[in-house]
């Protein structure tokens, strides 16, 4: 299954707020499709129906196919601790993730295309692979050309964030950020439950 490229406010409307997906808001509130409208607009969800919508979130939150969530989900299974948790410190190790919680970028979309066309070092090397994993002390900056420099302070400019994670630690003078820790689960802007999304894939 490839990427999502269809209308993002469709998604937003029928799942909630996913800050990766986009910073637009739709004028409308009911829930896209038929079951939106007043006839079915309190139709209760299956136990199934409630899951996928969780997993939903997460994949449309941080840009995956449906291949690479259910990788990311067997290596989570595969590592000692709670499999929820280390799904998502997985997800948010990903170089674009950073990238978006950085404020380098608007969304994991725009995050994604910065580090395709090179802009994005780690540990002073470009690294050209959104899904590219990064490890505790690296360091995270930006190519050292005028233009990638002028691109990120703009971009840093038009999606500060109010507060940089715990487990970042950022530069100003600089414009670079060190891996300090994994991420906690209070960092974590998106409304999920992640153990519904575990339970979903415990069938496959």
């Amino acid at each position: 299954m490839s990427r999502y490229r269809g209308p993002r406010l469709k998604i937003s409307r029928r799942l909630g707020v996913l800050p990766g997906l986009t910073t637009k808001k739709s004028n409308k509130i009911n829930r896209p499709g038929k079951e939106g409208h007043a006839a079915g607009a309190n139709k209760k969800l299956t136990e199934y129906g409630v899951r996928l919508e969780e997993k939903q979130k997460l994949r449309f939150n941080y840009g995956l196919t449906e291949n690479q969530l259910y990788r990311y989900v067997k290596e989570a299974r595969r590592r000692k601790g709670v499999t929820g948790l280390i799904l998502l410190q997985l997800l948010e190790m990903r170089l674009d993730t950073l990238c978006f919680t950085l404020g380098f970028a608007k969304s994991m979309a725009h995050a994604r295309q910065l580090v395709n066309h090179g802009h994005i070092t780690v540990n002073k090397k470009v690294i050209s692979i959104p899904s590219f994993q990064c490890r505790l002390n690296d360091i995270i900056s930006f190519k050292n050309k005028t233009t990638s420099k002028n691109l990120i302070e703009n971009n840093l400019k038009n999606n500060q964030k109010s507060e940089i994670p715990s487990h970042l630690e950022f530069d100003n003078s600089k414009l670079e950020a060190r891996v300090v820790d994994y991420c906690d689960r209070n960092d974590i802007g998106l409304q999920l439950d992640e153990l519904l999304v575990i339970e979903y894939y415990s069938r496959r």
